[in-house]
């Protein structure tokens, strides 16, 4: 319900809203505005408490002998373990996935808790030098205070949803200064849904938190701040084959990192080791990675270039300079393939174990070490522009892993858009992230935020229709009454028979004698019967009956009430009453659930 300081600005407000020709939902806009600016306050502690973090344990690496480099991020892992076991147990891995979940099963309610811990456990995984991405715990973040927003301002179930995502579009926004693929974000991945209803909210949310976060750090600089073409340059059909197999490139990698995530977080689950430890001993493997890796390369004195989020390393893939000698880090094809498998073996292992944080900035490495690995083959063959360089292929493939993974060609063309402020690339991104996108869905069903939900039965599915679905409740369908006259599982077939002739039902429900659910007897059942009209007098209800059939529950919404229709072959199913849900309330309809979708469309 509203709280009383709502209801008052609602019923003030209401000559003025009908004045000026707004729609019902209008404060939702106030509300998304709101949540924009808190998300930001939050991503800014969020981002300062991490640098501090980072600061120290990097400070302290450096003057630890090499064999301790698995002490600091055990420790990390050692008060992540604690924290999400004791107090929220949602707060484990990269956090979308727990997002989705929270708009299509539970009307956005998210507690606030979970965020609270997820910002916590993510300073210390990422901080500590987990390899993991500052993007989840922001997601993470907003959308709590979203769904903390629209509880406390009363707003309707039907709109949670579109809050929760306004505080993910506002997350994004604020931690890459990228306003506009935080909105494609919260339509194109959590909402799937891009009608004018939840994307005014969204781009209040997202503008808002990207105005805040300017003011306060006093710039409007791309994170990955790009150069990469001379301004002569112009794309040519000749690169478009070189472009296309990065795009087939990095869906291999897309999928390969995808299921390698899902295969160590299956590992871990086996080991059946006790919840805080699991972490640690995740921890312990990416340590000793870090050892191989320093020992391999000889850089003894430095951190490992996959710790941590790895945007110092993607900016330096993203200098033409560092594919040469003298440049930032020299990149060769060897050190660029040996940076990508240990990447994807360090993220799969923080997450994998238990830790806390994001994959996107994972995508993003993985996708700059692939790029540039594969520029830099293409400029030893003698097949890239004159004006180009391999760096630009490392940005095209950060796109194009993020899209593969993620299944949001948009998104990601946006983003890295956004990060990078490079105008040459957009058309070689358009083409490798669709190209990318398309490879890897023949190859998973799932994307890396979807398939942990199907394992648990949730269908994100796509689509407007499915965001309208999850949005009607199943009360508002047409409710068809059950007879006045209880059917028993003692009673005669032949009372059935009599009761269907006066109420012209198809289905009956059957209770026991203190008017408990029981099960149903289905018109197909007694169809089946009628054809021995000779054995109807000898039969109970009883032998009919079936119990294998689910209930419908007042708050469930048409999407999970046509979910148990596609399981089953009957027509209707039994309405329980909401505080007493053994007690038949009347019958849901296949038919008229099917009028009620039809209606909405027709609404929206």
């Amino acid at each position: 319900m509203p709280s009383k300081l709502v209801q008052y600005i609602q019923s003030r407000s209401k000559p003025i809203v009908e004045r000026l020709g707004l729609r019902p939902d209008w404060y939702l806009t106030v509300m998304g505005a709101l949540i924009g600016l808190v998300t930001a306050a939050g991503a800014i502690g969020f981002a300062s408490a991490l640098y501090s973090v980072e600061h120290w344990a990097g400070g302290t690496r450096t003057r630890w002998p090499l064999w301790t480099l698995p002490l600091i991020p055990m420790l990390g892992a050692l008060i992540t373990g604690a924290l999400v076991h004791l107090f929220a147990s949602e707060a484990r891995g990269h956090g979308v996935p727990q997002v989705l979940h929270a708009i299509i099963r539970n009307k956005g309610r998210i507690p606030t808790r979970i965020g609270i811990v997820k910002v916590i456990a993510s300073i210390c995984t990422v901080g500590s030098g987990g390899s993991a991405g500052a993007e989840g715990p922001i997601i993470q973040i907003g959308s709590t205070a979203g769904s903390a927003i629209g509880r406390k301002l009363g707003a309707s179930k039907e709109h949670m949803g579109t809050l929760v995502a306004c505080g993910a579009a506002a997350g994004i926004a604020s931690i890459f200064n990228a306003p506009i693929a935080g909105v494609f974000f919260a339509l194109e991945i959590l909402l799937r849904d891009f009608s004018l209803r939840t994307f005014t909210p969204i781009v209040i949310s997202a503008v808002f938190a990207t105005a805040l976060t300017q003011v306060y750090y006093g710039q409007n600089d791309a994170i990955f701040a790009a150069d990469l073409f001379d301004r002569a340059y112009v794309f040519t059909p000749a690169e478009l084959p070189g472009y296309m197999l990065l795009g087939l490139l990095c869906a291999f990698i897309a999928v390969g990192f995808t299921h390698l995530l899902h295969t160590l977080e299956d590992f871990f689950e086996q080991l059946r080791l006790h919840p805080i430890v699991m972490p640690v001993l995740g921890a312990l493997l990416l340590g000793l990675l870090g050892i191989a890796y320093l020992t391999i390369v000889g850089a003894r004195a430095e951190t490992p270039a996959f710790f941590g989020n790895g945007y110092e390393t993607i900016s330096a893939l993203l200098e033409p300079r560092s594919y040469h000698e003298g440049g930032a880090m020299h990149a060769s094809l060897i050190l660029l393939a040996l940076l990508l498998v240990c990447k994807a073996m360090a993220t799969t292992l923080t997450l994998g174990s238990g830790g806390s944080g994001g994959i996107f900035a994972p995508s993003l490495f993985l996708g700059a070490t692939a790029g540039g690995a594969f520029g830099i083959a293409l400029e030893r063959l003698g097949l890239i522009a004159d004006t180009s360089s391999p760096a630009s292929y490392a940005l095209v493939g950060m796109a194009a892993v993020v899209a593969g993974a993620t299944f949001a060609p948009l998104t990601a063309i946006l983003l890295l858009f956004e990060l990078t402020r490079e105008p040459h690339v957009l058309a070689p991104i358009m083409l490798a992230a669709i190209v990318s996108t398309m490879v890897a869905r023949r190859l998973m069903p799932d994307s890396i935020y979807t398939a942990r939900l199907r394992q648990k039965g949730i269908h994100v599915g796509s689509g407007h229709d499915l965001t309208l679905l999850r949005r009607v409740p199943v009360m508002s369908a047409q409710i068809t009454p059950l007879p006045t006259d209880p059917v028993y599982a003692s009673d005669p077939l032949s009372k059935l028979i009599t009761l269907h002739a006066h109420h012209n039902v198809p289905d009956f429900v059957v209770v026991d004698q203190e008017g408990q659910y029981m099960g149903m007897v289905t018109g197909a059942d007694m169809r089946t019967a009628l054809i021995d009209r000779e054995a109807i007098p000898l039969l109970l209800v009883a032998e009919l009956v079936r119990t294998d059939l689910p209930t419908i529950h007042p708050d469930e919404t048409l999407d999970t009430v046509l979910d148990k229709f596609a399981k089953l072959d009957v027509a209707s199913l039994c309405l329980v009453h909401d505080r007493d849900p053994g007690r038949p309330m009347g019958l849901i309809t296949r038919s008229n659930i099917m009028s009620r979708y039809q209606r909405a469309l027709e609404e929206s």
